[in-house]
């Protein structure tokens, strides 16, 4: 069964990225503070639906495909969504988005041709610092924005959003995903090689 419990929750991380993205470029800071909330909820289908499908041994491969899909969905979301209020620069954004696309069509293909490209140890590294820097930024933005924390915060917030650092630490989280999407593109030569080859066995 396709639309089984953690294919549907997958499916809603997939349909709160949107409502994530509305809320938080929203000039009100409850919607701001509201967004958050989405977000996290969002982020957390994401454990949850690997662990039931696991435990209840309902483990797709259409969740496989899935899965990955919505986190990208959800991270792009964010990622434009920081943009949009000029925290994160647009070429950053670009590059990023960009090279997902090319991996995910890439993994599609693949698993279409019964070929699988193994998630290396740095791949799964780019995922949790994307992760960290994402929640460091979203937090703070909307914090930021926020009139009841106590004043004595906002030097802080405004310290630790400061651009050059903010710049930093986007400059990190790019080239690690950029190194790691022409990681995967290599090791996907042996795919085509072999593709090739039995195309020619089909057809000689």
């Amino acid at each position: 069964m396709v639309f089984n419990l953690p294919n549907s929750l997958t499916a809603l991380r997939i349909v709160l990225a949107p409502l994530f993205f509305m809320l938080f470029i929203s000039a009100d800071p409850v919607m701001k503070q509201i967004s958050l909330l989405v977000y996290m909820v969002a982020a957390l289908t994401d454990w949850y639906d690997g662990e039931i499908a696991r435990s209840s041994g309902t483990v797709s491969n259409f969740g496989k495909f899935l899965d990955p899909l919505a986190d990208k969905i959800l991270t792009a979301f964010a990622l434009v969504g920081l943009t949009v209020i000029n925290v994160v620069p647009l070429w950053m954004v670009i590059v990023i988005i960009a090279r997902d696309v090319v991996v995910t069509s890439l993994r599609v293909y693949a698993e279409s041709r019964q070929f699988h490209v193994k998630t290396t140890r740095l791949a799964q590294w780019k995922t949790f610092v994307q992760m960290a820097v994402l929640y460091y930024l979203l937090v703070l933005t909307i914090a930021a924005v926020t009139p009841w924390l106590p004043a004595g915060l906002t030097p802080v917030i405004q310290t630790l959003l400061d651009p050059t650092a903010v710049y930093s630490l986007m400059t990190i989280v790019t080239a690690i995903t950029v190194y790691t999407g022409v990681q995967y593109i290599w090791d996907c030569r042996h795919m085509f090689g072999d593709i090739s080859k039995l195309q020619r066995r089909a057809t000689g």
